[in-house]
């Protein structure tokens, strides 16, 4: 059997449009900037609100977002806490 390329780079195609299509869903949902991720109309960081994890799903060819807590303290007492800040270059 020959390894079919074109195939393979199909699916990769596929494969990188729906991610793509879920991180901009899932940006455009996010009103605050954090790290990487700025937007000119939310400047700030909004930690009450978006200290979430943003979780997407592509169902019937629409993406569902939906949202998980962000676990900020360690497991055990090895480590201690070092709460959450704003990113300063």
């Amino acid at each position: 059997m020959v390894w079919n390329t074109d195939l393979v780079e199909g699916l990769e195609l596929a494969n990188l449009i729906t991610s793509a299509r879920q991180t901009i869903t899932g940006a455009a949902q996010r009103t605050e900037s954090r790290g990487a991720h700025a937007r000119e109309d939310f400047p700030d960081r909004d930690d009450e609100k978006w200290m979430k994890h943003t979780i997407s799903h592509e169902i019937d060819n629409e993406i569902k977002i939906s949202y998980r807590p962000v676990h900020d303290q360690p497991m055990n007492d090895e480590m201690h806490h070092i709460p959450p800040k704003a990113r300063v270059y």
